[in-house]
């Protein structure tokens, strides 16, 4: 599959909304993990006091509640101010709209001020963006508390060795400081950027320990060299150097990798559905709430257009069509029938400009998306989802799947309605193959960089694009 650089990547708008963390043994990832939960706890606190003079044991129960929801707190001290403030806004939105709900849901909302709770509110999200702010001040002073850096190096100056070595080089507030890298190829054949520096070779690995008081080394070798990896660290029992293995998993694409265990047994996911565990549970639960709300605001539009489709041309109102779902299983998607055919066989032929077969009504429809607002009812029957990738005919896939590399990964999540394809150029026909594997290509950097701001911001474009864009026809 051709890697199409055609726009900034999810992760560029996330602006490393999951930043590594910093390490168990630096001071800050403590911090980092407490700083907002406390924040907020404390902010509540203090407005219940200011107010009503007492912290009450109702608004202890609530601190409770905020703590476990929010803690561990976000890694942020790798991101930007920019990143910092909008990650805190986004995650504010999310905790405070579901503490409502439950307030209201069970009554106990009536036991707070509402001048307390309102107050809380927007000082609240204040006061977590304060504290990550102090944090940043006070990182240098607790970085020299931790006492002098680690220096480490990389044995084996490729392509991930490098990308660890960029890593640390662009972390802000991190103990270990790069010596350089030791390589067995000479400085000529490896080309060594100017920002590191080639210590010798693997023969010389135990030299290189001891002259430079090495505390941390970085395996980046291929995993076919066991042989040689087990000879290195046969050899490094002599030292009391920290090892740690860097796989070579840059040879294939990952998605969502990460490290797990089963039974017991270390693994390391290779490519995973981004909606597990709390993720999965957000991720359905913005689908039906939003969904719910949309469907309610739109339903007298929904009835117009229905009318519409039914006077302007026999045929149904609905036209439903086999598409590809989750793990590839065939779903039933709605649409409102802009066409005079109803095609879902074995072959299917896109929509192109021009297309006899459009319907007047069934253009204006395609051109603004509106064909597609039958579909909230998919997401609420848990078969679709508002973002994701959009869902292919069956034949479609079929035919895809056999000339671009990797096009069923993007069957790891629910379809959408729209998606971080179809805002960044690839809504509408796709009538070369060029074009459907740049719409895979942002398909599979959703699934790599997913998060719940990515998906506001997928549907606030997606409003911006439907009431200009002319490519959906």
């Amino acid at each position: 599959m051709t890697n199409a650089p055609l726009s900034p990547s999810a992760a560029s708008f996330n602006h490393q909304a999951k930043p590594a963390s910093l390490g168990k043994d630096n001071l800050l990832s403590v911090f980092e993990l407490t700083v907002g939960p406390c924040a907020l706890v404390f902010s509540l606190w203090g407005l219940a006091y200011y107010f009503e003079g007492e912290v009450y044991v109702s608004y202890i129960i609530l601190s409770l509640l905020i703590f476990a929801l929010t803690f561990p707190g976000r890694a942020r001290l790798q991101s930007s101010i920019l990143a910092v403030f909008f990650g805190v806004a986004m995650a504010w939105i999310w905790v405070a709209g579901l503490l409502l709900i439950i307030g209201f849901g069970s009554g106990y909302i009536h036991e707070y001020s509402r001048k307390v709770l309102y107050t809380w509110l927007w000082v609240a999200p204040l006061a977590e963006f304060g504290a990550c702010l102090a944090l940043r001040a006070a990182a240098p002073m607790l970085l020299k508390l931790q006492g002098p850096p680690q220096r480490a190096i990389i044995l084996g100056m490729n392509e991930q060795g490098l990308a660890l070595a960029n890593n640390l080089s662009d972390a802000h507030y991190t103990r270990i400081q790069l010596v350089g890298f030791v390589d067995d190829r000479s400085a000529q054949r490896l080309d060594v950027p100017r920002a590191h520096r080639l210590l010798g070779t693997q023969t010389q690995l135990l030299d290189v320990v001891r002259a430079e008081h090495i505390q941390i080394i970085y395996l980046s070798l291929p995993m076919a060299s066991q042989p040689r990896i087990l000879h290195i660290l046969d050899e490094l029992k002599d030292t009391t150097v920290s090892i740690y293995f860097v796989p070579d998993m840059f040879v294939t694409d990952l998605v969502q990798a990460h490290t797990s265990s089963v039974c017991g047994m270390p693994v390391i996911s290779v490519c995973e559905t981004p909606f597990t565990g709390a993720d999965g549970f957000f991720k359905r639960l913005s689908d039906i709430v939003l969904a719910t709300i949309i469907l309610i605001m739109i339903t007298p539009l929904l009835l117009i257009i229905a009318v519409a489709v039914k006077t302007g041309s026999p045929g149904p109102i609905i036209f439903k069509q086999r598409r590809c779902g989750l793990d590839g299983r065939e779903i039933v998607v709605y649409k409102f029938r802009s066409m005079t055919v109803t095609e879902d066989g074995n072959t299917i032929e896109q929509a192109k400009v021009n297309d006899a077969r459009i319907t007047p009504l069934g253009a204006l429809l395609r051109r603004t998306s509106l064909d597609e607002l039958p579909q909230f009812l998919n997401v609420l029957q848990g078969r679709m989802s508002i973002v994701g990738p959009r869902p292919h005919a069956v034949a479609h896939n079929e035919l895809y799947r056999k000339l671009i590399k990797g096009y069923m990964v993007r069957h790891k999540v629910k379809p959408g309605i729209t998606g971080w394809a179809q805002i960044n150029g690839f809504r509408g026909e796709t009538n070369t193959l060029d074009k459907m594997e740049g719409r895979i290509h942002f398909d599979l950097d959703y699934l790599r960089n997913w998060s719940l701001r990515l998906d506001l911001y997928i549907i606030y474009k997606t409003i911006r694009l439907v009431l200009k864009d002319q490519k959906a026809y």
